[in-house]
C-alpha cells in the first residue's frame, strides 16, 4: 500500500477542498481556471491555480489517484522541495503550451475576420459575448449578442463565418484546469528513474514495464492532439497540456541526470 507523503496530502487536501468550494463559490472558476489569452479574465496567475481546479468527479479522481501513486514515490526520492520545483514546472509548462496551441488557433481566426474589416478590439468583444444556457452554449444567443456588438458592421460576416466565430467563441470560453501536465511530468520522472516498475491501468490490466508504459500514453496523447479527438468519447481534453508537462518533466530529468543534480541543495 503507498505511504502517502506529506506534501502530496497538502496538495490532495487543496484540491478537494477547491474542488468542492467552487460549488458554493461559483466565481472561483473565474478567478482560478485558466482562462484563453483572448478571454477578458484571464489573468497570469491562473497558469499555476488551474492546476488546482478540476472538472468532474472523474477528472479530479483520476489525477489525484495518479498524484498519490506517482507524487509519492518521487517526493520519498526528492525531497519535497525539489518534488515542488518539479510539480509546479510541468504544470505550468502544460498550460504555456495549451494556451499557446489555443492562441495560435483564434489568432488565425481573428486574421480572417479582420480580412472582413472588423477591427482586433470588435473581434475581441465577439469572442467574449455571453451565451452560456444553463449548461450549454446558445448559438442563437451568441448572435444575437454578436449583432449588438457589431452592429451596421454585423452585414460584413458571412454566416459560414458566424458558425466559425461561435466555435472559437466556445474555445475562447472554455477554461483550462486540471494538474494533468504536472501528473504527466511526474509519470516521466517515474518512468527515467524507475524504468522497469511494473504499471498498468483499468482498461488495460496487464502490467507494463514503466519504460514502456509511459511513453506508450504520451505517444496516444500526441496523436490524439494532432487528429483533434479524444479518447473514449471523452470531450474538452487538453492533450497538448499533457505533452507540455511531459516534455517539460522530461526535459528536467535530463538536465539534473546529466549535471548530476545535488538533492541536498533543496532541503
Amino acid at each position: 500500500m503507498i505511504q502517502i507523503t506529506e506534501t502530496v496530502k497538502h496538495l490532495l487536501i487543496i484540491n478537494v477542498i477547491l474542488f468542492v468550494g467552487r460549488f458554493f463559490v461559483p466565481a472561483l472558476n473565474d478567478l482560478l481556471a485558466l482562462h484563453s489569452f483572448y478571454d477578458d479574465r484571464f489573468q497570469w496567475w491562473q497558469l499555476v491555480t488551474h492546476i488546482f481546479m478540476h472538472g468532474g468527479i472523474l477528472h479530479i479522481a483520476f489525477n489525484m489517484f495518479a498524484l498519490v501513486s506517482f507524487g509519492s514515490v518521487m517526493e520519498q526520492f526528492w525531497g519535497s522541495k525539489k518534488f515542488l520545483f518539479f510539480y509546479f514546472s510541468c504544470g505550468v509548462a502544460g498550460a504555456l503550451v495549451q494556451g499557446g496551441v489555443n492562441f495560435f488557433e483564434v489568432t488565425q481566426v481573428v486574421n480572417g475576420m479582420q480580412d472582413l474589416g472588423l477591427n482586433v478590439g470588435q473581434i475581441r468583444s465577439v469572442l467574449n459575448v455571453q451565451f452560456l444556457t444553463g449548461n450549454y452554449y446558445d448559438s442563437g444567443l451568441f448572435e444575437e449578442g454578436i449583432r449588438q456588438v457589431l452592429a451596421a458592421d454585423f452585414s460584413k460576416v458571412p454566416p459560414a463565418d458566424i458558425n466559425l466565430l461561435f466555435s472559437t467563441a466556445i474555445d475562447v470560453q472554455t477554461p483550462m484546469v486540471g494538474a494533468s501536465g504536472a501528473i504527466y511530468g511526474l509519470m516521466v520522472a517515474f518512468a527515467f528513474l524507475f524504468p522497469e516498475a511494473r504499471l498498468a491501468m483499468l482498461f488495460l490490466p496487464v502490467p507494463i514495464a514503466a519504460k514502456y508504459f509511459v511513453p506508450g500514453i504520451v505517444a496516444i496523447d500526441l496523436y490524439l492532439a494532432l487528429k483533434g479527438s479524444s479518447l473514449f468519447g471523452f470531450g474538452n481534453i487538453a492533450h497538448f497540456a499533457h505533452l507540455g508537462g511531459a516534455t517539460m518533466g522530461f526535459l528536467i530529468m535530463w538536465y539534473w541526470k546529466r549535471t548530476q543534480f545535488n538533492k541536498n541543495r533543496w532541503n
